[in-house]
């Protein structure tokens, strides 16, 4: 399904360690290996505080990891700076969970839209009236909302005018933050269905951070799942529902709520809170939670094995064949 010629950047053995109190470390995000691809979708999922939006953060260079490397074509832009840096974020875009507060609400849409273009001298101020107007149109909004402010509209005209802003560029990578989190069910069907559209047009790559496996398994074509800023499994989108592994994976789909769901099933839930990011188990960092939890899990943090085509998982119970070991 994913193959390698398209790949088009890589996150290696990417780590972010910040000093606590007491000289102890919040490790954020431990020994992260992630791929995408060339016209797909990954979507990273997990509990909030799991360390998804630090490591979108590293992909858009607005922080560094203390480790590893993220290479996009080959190159590590973890090293750029000055003038490299600032040409390099034509060709990732990020899309944040407020647009409100993104943007100087003084600045009118038309401003907004425009303005990573004006910076990169793609289009002269005289043009700006024309861009707006053919922006805007491409996230389904009218030409006349270019004269309008970000407090004159609703949530989801905000988010298309964030996408408008991102897309203006024409990048090769766009990354969404919670983009959808904060809207009505309804109109996060057409966020989702405006950004799937978008990306077939334009043949663009997609990172996807959200906390509901429900919705991100509806479009995304590679789910990655992360717990304690450690990633547990990676799989196709499409196969999660069926095929899933981990048992947080399967207890993050055990808390879906469906109409199409089974009632008669007891609803399961996970066992205590999830540990404090200062004190993660030595081993499994899932193991505290997991009630197949064996006498290695408590010992020996279990690594990434690939157990089938595209699937790969973090869990002492599987060998590298997918049964139990």
């Amino acid at each position: 399904m994913f193959d390698e010629k398209d790949l088009i950047l890589e996150a290696k053995h990417v780590t972010r360690i910040f000093p606590a109190a007491g000289g102890r470390e919040l490790r954020a995000c431990n020994d992260i290996n992630l791929k995408f691809y060339k016209g797909k979708t990954l979507g990273i999922v997990g509990e909030s505080g799991c360390g998804k939006s630090t490591f979108m953060r590293f992909l858009v260079s607005l922080d560094v990891p203390t480790e590893g490397e993220i290479l996009f074509h080959g190159k590590d832009i973890t090293k750029l700076k000055g003038e490299e840096l600032r040409q390099n974020r034509q060709h990732i875009q990020m899309v944040f969970q407020d647009p409100a507060q993104s943007f100087n609400p003084k600045m009118k849409i038309r401003d907004i839209v425009c303005e990573p273009l004006l910076n990169f001298k793609r289009i002269k101020p005289s043009q700006k009236n024309e861009t707006a107007a053919r922006l805007l149109e491409m996230v389904d909004l009218p030409a006349e909302m270019a004269d309008r402010y970000m407090h004159n509209m609703s949530g989801g005209q905000r988010q298309r005018v964030a996408i408008a802003r991102a897309i203006a560029l024409e990048p090769e990578i766009i990354l969404l933050d919670e983009a959808t989190s904060a809207l009505d069910v309804s109109v996060q069907k057409t966020i989702i269905e405006l950004i799937t559209k978008l990306q077939k047009e334009k043949n663009i790559t997609m990172g996807f951070i959200c906390h509901d496996i429900g919705l991100i398994q509806s479009f995304a074509h590679q789910i990655a799942v992360m717990y304690l800023g450690n990633i547990v499994e990676v799989m196709p989108g499409e196969d999660i529902g069926s095929h899933a592994m981990h048992p947080y994976t399967q207890a993050l789909l055990g808390s879906i709520f469906d109409i199409r769901m089974d009632f008669t099933k007891k609803i399961e839930s996970i066992e205590s809170e999830a540990p404090s990011p200062l004190n993660v188990p030595k081993g499994c960092p899932f193991c505290d939670r997991c009630d197949r939890c064996m006498d290695i899990c408590r010992n020996e943090r279990p690594l990434l094995k690939k157990i089938a085509e595209d699937h790969e998982v973090a869990c002492h119970l599987f060998d590298q064949e997918g049964s139990e070991a």
